[in-house]
């Protein structure tokens, strides 16, 4: 297991440093990131939680997947790599681009 985790269905209210707290009680937490709106600087309602070591990162699976914050049960799992498919990223990955004259040949969006 990685040690870098997403905690979901997180209260709107939530602070990097309450997380911090409470994942700290299964393991050192060696960073804490509330994901934003980048219009409205509104927290989303998830998070990643990076833990020290992978045994700290799987307690913290076990101790607080489903664990109840402020009436909202937490969804705490690995972290998965992102794919290019969404959020607007810019690459080869999200078959973005132009199609030109009809050959089936798409220039890549920078």
């Amino acid at each position: 297991m990685g040690r870098r985790l997403y905690v979901g269905n997180l209260p709107y209210r939530a602070t990097e440093e309450e997380l911090t707290a409470l994942f700290s009680r299964a393991g050192a937490v060696d960073n804490v990131q509330v994901m934003k709106d980048n219009v409205t600087g509104r927290a989303r309602g998830f998070a990643f939680v990076e833990m020290a070591t992978d045994e700290a990162a799987q307690k913290a699976v076990e101790e607080f997947h489903q664990f109840q914050m402020e009436g909202r049960a937490l969804v705490v799992n690995e972290a998965r790599p992102r794919t290019g498919g969404g959020g607007g990223g810019r690459g080869f990955a999200d078959g973005g681009g132009q199609d030109f004259g009809g050959r089936g040949q798409r220039e890549p969006r920078w």
